[in-house]
């Protein structure tokens, strides 16, 4: 079930393939800060009367530019699936000028949150696919550095039947460990990390992200795993994205948003590895040869290196943005 929350109108009264899972849980890690962010605001075109949907509010660094490009006849409705980042977008947003909806909710059900919300169409959409620090210290099991239950499902409290990353890990038949982590996480060493997980869960249930982390980091060859990029870093892209079935969720939900986009409006989506900006790119090439829209922008963007250099985070960003043909 879908809970839709509304603030108080103001006028009446956001690499390696998964953006730095090996984040101590410190202030760097509790920090966030948005990615490409006036390069979003202007390629969105934002106008004052615009009904933005921010499908991912995160840390609310998004969400509290968009709104500040929107008047008292704007509305901004945000979603997201975790509730403490429906807290912060609610303290963030107070004293904005446009009507404000926050709905914890999985973006594949845009179509039932803006039902919920009285809202028939949008204008203008951002899907911000990166994590923000809040969620690496979540302690949900997206990072390898602090010893947490294999979770990993951006839902708070998941339900109890909910598959985790420690269902996949302990059950799961070795083939299709595999496959997720070869389709998912592009490890080229998936078959020896499969097998090692198997062979380890013979021996006791495998229950922590550091345990993983160490049957990884074993199965690998040396030189891999003493690389720039943790060992792992692959494998829980892959358990993450199968957890959530991220895929599945972006193309159900940019459909649903597509849908509902009057004629002229724009979806930005910034994206952090090549699996969903492959999604991405071939869901617009779709729309683009159907007629039904064109490219904004026909080769993402990437952040500036002045970006990178002051949020890390940043380097793996892409940016791509689509509007929909206006009707003849």
């Amino acid at each position: 079930m879908q809970t839709v929350k509304r603030t108080r109108r103001s006028a009446l009264s956001s690499s390696d393939p998964v953006p730095s899972t090996g984040h101590r849980r410190d202030n760097v890690a509790m920090s966030h800060v948005p990615v490409l962010l006036q390069e979003v605001v202007e390629c969105l075109a934002l106008k004052s009367d615009d009904v933005v949907l921010d499908a991912t509010l995160g840390g609310a660094g998004h969400a509290r530019e968009l709104t500040k490009h929107l008047g008292p006849d704007g509305t901004f409705i945000g979603i997201d699936a975790d509730t403490a980042a429906i807290r912060r977008a609610e303290e963030a947003l107070l004293s904005v000028a446009p009507k404000v909806h926050l709905a914890h909710a999985n973006f594949r059900t845009i179509r039932v949150v803006l039902e919920g919300c009285g809202i028939d169409h949008i204008s203008k959409a951002l899907f911000d696919l990166g994590w923000s620090g809040y969620q690496l210290a979540s302690g949900r099991g997206f990072s390898f550095l602090t010893d947490e239950p294999l979770v990993m499902t951006y839902a708070d409290a998941p339900e109890k039947s909910a598959v985790t990353a420690a269902t996949i890990v302990n059950s799961w038949g070795e083939e299709s460990i595999v496959s997720i982590l070869t389709g998912w996480g592009e490890e080229r060493y998936a078959r020896r990390i499969a097998r090692a997980i198997v062979e380890a869960r013979a021996k006791g249930t495998i229950q922590t992200t550091m345990q993983l982390a160490e049957i990884i980091r074993t199965a690998v060859p040396r030189p891999y795993a003493s690389g720039r990029i943790h060992p792992a870093t692959r494998t829980f892209q892959a358990l993450r994205i199968a957890v959530n079935d991220e895929m599945g969720a972006l193309t159900e939900g940019l459909t649903a948003c597509w849908q509902r986009l009057l004629p002229g409006g724009r979806i930005a989506v910034i994206s952090f590895h090549s699996t969903e900006d492959r999604q991405v790119k071939h869901l617009f090439r779709d729309w683009v040869k159907a007629g039904e829209g064109v490219l904004i922008t026909r080769s993402p963007i990437a952040p500036t290196r002045e970006e990178v250099r002051g949020n890390p985070r940043s380097r793996s960003a892409k940016l791509r943005v689509i509007e929909k043909h206006n009707e003849s």
